[in-house]
């Protein structure tokens, strides 16, 4: 894709390759080594369901198998050169915001942190408020947190810091280098936190050179480290409980066998052996064995972050309503790690809600932040800065907004918005037989209080949530919207369809 139009191009040749070939050897036959290049890799051309699609190597849409859909249609790879440029409708408004923006970046107590270690430094967070997903779920604190964390990756492998994009204030990724050991040369870009905790605390791993190199695996491959991990550490609790045998699996599974995980990883992108049923995804994978469906962690099918609902509360909640499953974006109610009582009563009424142990006024925390976020990834700015760190509010946004398009919006327009966003895709639900029933946690963290840590013998009260988050959303207490709430929101075609389709709205 190119200023003069799209071309289609034989991809013979790249079939088969992983994602870091495929790039580069699309860049030599482009002869431009500034190409933008998206590219599935061989996991998705086996239809692996959890197949992501990788930009220029590292970066991933990892979640919901998008890699397989563009494989399954024949598409190997995108590649975008473009030169030309937007036209901001008021500039010296935009600069203006733009200005402000900065200064809020610059300021945040979280500038250095996050420069350094990137979301690395979530793993020894983790520990402290123990909410890691310690051998699958078990042990939400471990001994060797140090040992696998950001803070040590900054200490002894981390050579650069990088950025998604240039002109980036906050340039949070991370290259690393391992300098020693039978590994010494093995290099890539980050890791975030998802695969680090994911292939170290989750499936028990306490070797960091080894998971560094299962983590580019996966990635070269094309597959989403979230599902990755969790489905080989479903498998690995499996094997604990004494529901397969090493013998059906064909490896002698242990916890934090780096030797096995990497096998397993292999396995899957191939769909061989007992990694064709991995390959499904934990929910089906469940099914398919008929065995271990009770810790297969998973909503709606998406499979479920490194975070412990029992011990991050409004999570938990965002968890079971995210409109895609188990999916910390989608709300990312980060305010709550914060623990301070007066935030909470001055953001929300309800001292409770910005503490991550508390219960009371989750449910505005999270419709707060749903429609915060719908805004954000409407507007294709940073995550971790604009919303993460609370630099773009509604306010701010429509300013913003406004500056570039020349239309003026209102904060509260601009907060509509965003409700709206998250009304049409909970209506799309709906309609396709989504209610309360499947806006659930797992069994283990609403029944099995924590063992260990800050908060030991915490479970996650999501009915009572649940409850409240409808009430603030306008919903029933089934989770539909009602049909005054879609009015007025100006969603009347939302109405007629669902109406047309036999659909009975409440009032």
């Amino acid at each position: 894709v190119t200023e003069s139009g799209v071309e289609f191009m034989d991809a013979e040749g790249l079939w088969g390759l992983r994602v870091s070939e495929a790039h580069e050897a699309i860049r030599r036959e482009l002869k431009d080594h500034r190409v933008q290049v998206a590219v599935v890799g061989p996991a998705a051309e086996n239809l692996v369901k959890f197949a992501g699609v990788l930009f220029n190597v590292y970066r991933a849409a990892g979640r919901t198998g998008m890699g397989a859909v563009l494989a399954s249609k024949g598409v190997k790879a995108i590649a975008v050169r473009g030169d030309g440029h937007v036209e901001a409708a008021k500039p010296d408004k935009l600069l203006e915001v733009m200005d402000e923006i900065l200064r809020r970046i610059y300021e945040n107590p979280q500038y250095w942190p996050r420069r350094i270690m990137g979301t690395s430094r979530i793993l020894m967070a983790g520990n402290r408020l123990g909410f890691l997903p310690g051998r699958h779920f078990q042990d939400p604190v471990v001994d060797y947190a140090y040992d696998v964390s950001g803070e040590r990756l900054a200490r002894e492998y981390n050579v650069k810091v990088r950025a998604c994009s240039a002109g980036c204030a906050l340039p949070c990724a991370r290259f690393f280098v391992v300098k020693k050991g039978p590994l010494a040369g093995l290099m890539g870009e980050g890791p975030e936190y998802e695969p680090l905790g994911g292939f170290t605390v989750r499936v028990g791993n306490r070797d960091l050179d080894r998971a560094l190199k299962i983590i580019l695996k996966v990635s070269d491959y094309g597959m989403d480290a979230i599902t990755t991990s969790e489905v080989i550490a479903w498998l690995m609790e499996l094997r604990q409980r004494g529901e397969v045998s090493d013998e059906e699996v064909g490896l002698r599974l242990e916890w934090g066998d780096p030797e096995v995980i990497e096998q397993l990883v292999d396995m899957i992108a191939y769909r061989k052996g007992i990694g064709n049923v991995l390959a499904e995804g934990v929910k089906r994978a469940s099914e398919i064995l008929g065995k271990g469906q009770d810790i297969a962690f998973h909503v709606k099918g998406l499979e479920m972050i490194q975070a412990d609902p029992r011990a991050l509360k409004g999570y938990g909640l965002g968890f079971a309503v995210a409109s895609r499953g188990a999916d910390h974006l989608r709300s990312e109610p980060f305010v709550e790690v914060e623990d301070d009582p007066e935030l909470g009563r001055r953001m929300f009424g309800e001292p409770e809600a910005a503490m991550r142990l508390g219960v009371r006024g989750k449910g505005k925390l999270v419709a707060f932040f749903e429609d915060l976020n719908a805004v954000v990834d409407s507007m294709e700015v940073c995550k971790n800065t604009a919303e993460n760190m609370l630099v773009l509010d509604f306010d701010t946004a429509a300013r913003a907004y406004s500056a570039i398009t020349g239309f003026d919006v209102t904060p509260s327009e601009m907060r509509l918005t965003g409700e709206r966003i998250v009304n049409i895709e909970r209506a799309y639900l709906v309609r396709e037989g989504v209610r309360r029933e499947h806006d659930r946690l797992p069994r283990r963290f609403l029944e099995e209080p924590l063992r260990d840590g800050p908060a030991k013998g915490h479970v996650h009260e999501l009915e009572t949530m649940l409850d409240e988050y409808y009430s603030v959303r306008g919903w029933s207490r089934d989770g539909v919207p009602t049909k005054s709430k879609l009015a007025s929101l100006g969603l009347h075609e939302v109405v007629q369809d669902l109406e047309l389709r036999g659909l009975r709205l409440p009032d």
